[in-house]
C-alpha cells in the first residue's frame, strides 16, 4: 500500500497516480497533504520542484470530488492563480493529469491569447480555474467570470507575483473571494512583506517549509569566471561550443550539456545572446516577455523534446520553467537579489541529477557575488577563461542584423509591442494602478534596455471593459472590435 492510499484519496485520483508512476511522496506532499485533508489553511515555503502543484491537487481534487456539485455559469470552485504564463499552463496541465479519471473540468487562462475564447469556455462555468492575475480580473471586469463560487484557493509563487507588482491585484483578488473557503499561500521566501500579504488571504494557518531559500541544490558544482561585460558573449558561445560537441563527455572540462539554461538580465539582452548563438551555429531560442504566447510555447517545447538544448531566459519567463534533464545553468548576467541566483540554480541537479552551475562576473557584479555566498554559505570556485580564449574569440561570426524569427525575435507586434529604432517596447495600453507596473526604476537596468516586467501583463493587449447590462455579449464586441 503506497502512502497516498494510506490517506484515503479518491480512488480515481490513485488511479491517476498510479498511471504517473508516482508512489512516494515528496517531503511538502508528505508535510502538507494530511492538513490540507482536514480542511485547514496552509502557508507553505518551498521552491519551485519540490512536489508543490500534487500538493495542493491532490488534497483539493479529493475533496471536490467527495462533494459534487453542479458547475455555476461563469464561476468555478478551485482558483489557482500563479504569476507567468508557462507556470500556469504546467501547473493545469498537471492537474488535468491527476484529475483524469475524474469527472471535473480544469480551465486555464493567462495573456497572449484571445480574451473571448477563454470567456466562452467559462461561460457553463468549470470546477478548477487556473489563471494569471491580469487576465483574471480582464474577465472579471468583462463579467465573464466570477468569484463568488470559490471554495478553494491558492495563491502560487507569492514572492514572485511581489516582484512583479501584482500587489494591488492581489487585493482586489481578495476583497472578491468568498469569507468561507480553504486557502493556500505558497511562496519561496518569507520576508515580512509577504508574510503581510498572507494574512489577507490564510486564517490560523498549518506552516509548512521545506527546501529554505538559502539552500543551494547540493548537488550542483558552481563556478565563477570573472570577465569583462563586453567579452561575455564569447566566452559563453566557446562554452557551449565545448560543451555540445560530440566528444563534450570526455573533452568538455565540465561535462557535456543536455539542457542548458542561460540567464540574462533583460528581454533585449536575451535576444542578442540567441542572435550571436545562432550564428555560431548553436541552436537556441529565448523565452520572455516581448515573445508571442505561440513563440513562447515553442520555444519551451522545443527545450523540453530536445530538439533546442540552450534556451536564454529572464528571470520571469523562467519562473514557469520546469523541465527535467537541465544540465547546466549559465548566469550570463548576475542578479542583484540574492535569493533569485537560488532559483536560477535550482533548475539544475532536479530528480536526482547533477548538475553545473558557471557565474560570468563582470566587475561591477562583485558585490551581487559576495551577497549570494553570504546567503548560501557557499563559495564560488573560481573558474578561468578556456585556453587560447582571444584566438578562439576573433574566430567568431558575428550575427545577422535580423534572426531567425523563430530562434531569436523580439516578439513583435503580435504580442503587443511595437518597433522604434530597433528596439521592442511594451506598449503601455493605459496602465492604471490595479495593474504591476514591473520594475522598471531599477537602478542596475542597463541603459537602452527595460528589464522584464510585469510578467504576462508586459504583452497583455488592451483590456476589455464592455459597459453596461450586456455582460458576456459586449465583452465579445469589444474583442471583436480590438481584432
Amino acid at each position: 500500500m503506497s502512502y497516498f492510499s494510506e490517506l484515503g484519496l479518491a480512488e480515481p485520483i490513485l488511479r491517476a497516480l498510479e498511471a504517473k508512476g508516482y508512489t512516494d511522496p515528496s517531503p511538502i506532499q508528505r508535510k502538507a497533504i494530511p492538513s490540507l485533508l482536514e480542511g485547514r489553511d496552509l502557508l507553505g515555503i518551498a521552491q519551485t520542484g519540490t512536489g508543490k502543484t500534487a500538493a495542493f491537487s491532490l488534497p483539493s481534487l479529493h475533496r471536490l470530488a467527495q462533494d459534487p456539485k453542479p458547475r455555476q455559469n461563469a464561476g468555478c470552485r478551485m482558483l489557482v492563480l500563479s504569476p507567468t504564463r508557462e507556470l500556469a499552463a504546467q501547473i493545469a496541465e498537471n492537474m488535468r493529469g491527476y484529475a483524469k479519471f475524474l469527472n471535473l473540468n480544469v480551465q486555464c487562462i493567462f495573456g497572449g491569447v484571445p480574451a473571448g475564447k477563454q470567456a466562452r469556455a467559462l461561460e457553463r462555468g468549470t470546477d478548477i480555474l487556473v489563471a494569471t492575475p491580469g487576465r483574471l480580473l480582464d474577465l472579471i471586469d468583462s463579467r465573464a467570470l466570477t468569484l463568488r463560487h470559490v471554495e478553494i484557493f491558492v495563491l502560487d509563487e507569492a514572492d514572485q507575483m511581489m516582484d512583479l507588482g501584482f500587489i494591488v491585484p492581489l487585493k482586489r483578488v481578495a476583497a472578491l473571494l468568498p469569507k468561507k473557503r480553504q486557502s493556500l499561500f505558497f511562496s519561496a521566501t518569507m520576508p515580512q512583506a509577504i508574510a503581510e500579504l498572507g494574512r489577507q488571504f490564510i486564517n490560523d494557518p498549518v506552516r509548512v517549509e521545506v527546501a529554505p531559500q538559502s539552500t543551494t541544490a547540493e548537488r550542483v558544482e558552481q563556478y565563477a569566471t570573472f570577465i569583462n561585460q563586453a567579452e561575455k558573449q564569447a566566452l559563453l558561445t566557446i562554452r557551449l561550443r565545448e560543451c555540445l560537441a560530440p566528444d563534450a563527455a570526455e573533452k568538455a572540462e565540465h561535462g557535456a550539456i543536455d539542457r542548458a539554461l542561460v540567464f540574462t538580465r533583460t528581454k533585449h539582452g536575451a535576444d542578442r545572446v540567441v542572435r550571436h548563438l545562432v550564428a555560431a551555429g548553436i541552436p537556441a531560442a529565448a523565452i520572455h516577455g516581448n515573445k508571442s504566447q505561440a513563440q513562447r510555447t515553442a520555444a519551451l517545447g522545443g527545450f523540453r523534446q530536445g530538439t533546442v538544448r540552450v534556451l536564454v531566459a529572464t528571470d520571469i519567463a523562467a519562473r514557469g520553467i520546469d523541465v527535467t534533464g537541465v544540465s547546466h545553468v549559465y548566469n550570463f548576467e548576475i542578479p542583484n537579489v540574492p535569493e533569485q541566483y537560488v532559483h536560477r540554480i535550482g533548475r539544475t541537479a532536479r530528480a536526482g541529477a547533477d548538475g553545473v552551475a558557471i557565474s560570468f562576473v563582470a566587475p561591477d557584479e562583485k558585490p551581487y557575488i559576495r551577497d549570494i555566498e553570504r546567503l548560501t554559505r557557499v563559495k564560488l570556485e573560481a573558474l578561468g577563461l578556456p585556453e587560447d580564449f582571444t584566438q578562439k574569440a576573433a574566430r567568431l561570426p558575428a550575427p545577422s542584423r535580423k534572426a531567425p524569427e523563430s530562434q531569436a525575435s523580439g516578439g513583435g507586434r503580435r504580442d503587443g509591442s511595437r518597433s522604434s529604432g530597433g528596439r521592442s517596447q511594451p506598449r503601455r495600453d493605459g496602465q492604471r494602478g490595479d495593474r504591476p507596473q514591473g520594475d522598471r526604476n531599477r537602478s542596475d537596468a542597463p541603459r537602452g534596455d527595460r528589464r522584464e516586467s510585469g510578467g504576462e501583463e508586459g504583452e497583455r493587449k488592451r483590456r476589455f471593459r464592455p459597459r453596461g447590462p450586456k455582460g458576456l455579449g459586449a465583452h465579445k464586441a469589444a474583442v471583436k472590435r480590438a481584432g
